[in-house]
């Protein structure tokens, strides 16, 4: 090595030992001070591959984070959901409905979700999850998790070359969504409303037409529910849709699982329980499907990681050879 770059090295490697946020920036450093950090317990090694992750996502998520390339004509599709020790992810309650609510509002499962929507091409929720967030919120990871947004867009702009917004799709049989919301009329945000023909109807009285950064997809005829498989055919052949995040509601997403359609499971486990009544139960994952010994589908770990008492787990669906 010649001398030059031996005192450039050399220099560096006592910078960072004596000021450590000398490279990696003061915002950094301040995010990894207060945020207890995310250990990898458990990690499926995949030899021969390069980290894609730039350093600083890396050491707070506890390692790398990728994804197979789409296959088969559709998306691959990975689903994130946050439950309590006995298995529920909403308390259906007005107000306290949404996840945050489940988590704790911990930091890391939002951390996670925000890495997740950086990394997608498209993020798709149903109209129940929908009109449980804030009017303002838009599914982009900055939006989770505010702290990590200048890493985020670094990561999906530089390293990922995606737009700054991952496309959102919101699934509407009936077309009956509140237009008003900002996700339907942000600048620079693509939204997608998949529906049947009375929903587009229900939207075109409703005025959809005039929004700008906002399109309406007819998957079904009237009367039948919308079909995942027509669901992500229509997100690959229409928007190149090659990594889909799926963030609920239960039976949307039951119907996905149904399908054989989601490839993986990102699971936070909350340490709380929650408990259900007879008459009015609180939902799981899944909703709408049920499943029998042997047919219910069987996954195989990928990783698991810590913080505090949180864990979060990532699943893959097994492949017939694997079973």
């Amino acid at each position: 090595m010649p001398l030059i770059l031996k005192c450039h090295y050399a220099a560096r490697t006592l910078l960072t030992a004596l000021y450590p946020c000398f490279f990696t920036g003061q915002k950094f450093c301040a995010l990894q001070n207060t945020m207890e950090p995310i250990r990898t317990l458990f990690e499926r090694q995949e030899p021969g591959l390069t980290a894609l992750l730039p350093e600083d996502l890396r050491a707070i998520y506890g390692g790398d984070l990728r994804f197979p390339s789409a296959r088969g004509g559709r998306p691959y599709v990975i689903g994130n959901f946050v439950s309590t020790l006995d298995g529920v992810v909403s308390y259906e309650i007005p107000g306290q409905s949404g996840g945050g609510d489940i988590s704790g509002f911990n930091e890391g499962d939002r951390f996670i979700m925000g890495l997740l929507r950086a990394s997608a091409d498209a993020v798709i929720v149903g109209a129940g999850t929908l009109h449980e967030v804030n009017p303002k919120h838009l599914w982009a990871a900055e939006y989770v998790y505010r702290e990590g947004a200048e890493w985020y867009a670094r990561y999906r702009g530089d390293i990922l070359h995606k737009p700054q917004y991952p496309i959102n799709v919101i699934a509407s049989g009936s077309g009956r969504l509140d237009l008003s919301r900002a996700v339907f009329r942000t600048p620079g945000l693509r939204t997608v409303i998949v529906t049947t023909r009375e929903g587009a109807e229900h939207l075109a009285a409703a005025g959809a037409a005039a929004l700008t950064s906002t399109e309406v997809r007819v998957i079904q005829n009237s009367g039948s529910r919308l079909t995942a498989a027509a669901i992500v055919a229509m997100l690959a052949r229409e928007f190149d849709v090659k990594l889909l995040l799926h963030e609920g509601g239960p039976i949307l997403f039951g119907s996905f699982v149904a399908q054989g359609l989601v490839d993986e499971f990102f699971v936070t486990i909350a340490p709380q329980l929650a408990g259900r009544n007879q008459g009015s139960p609180r939902p799981g994952m899944l909703a709408g499907v049920e499943f029998l010994p042997g047919t219910a589908p069987w996954l195989e770990a990928l990783s698991v990681k810590q913080q505090g008492d949180h864990l979060y787990l990532r699943y893959r669906k097994r492949t017939s050879s694997a079973e």
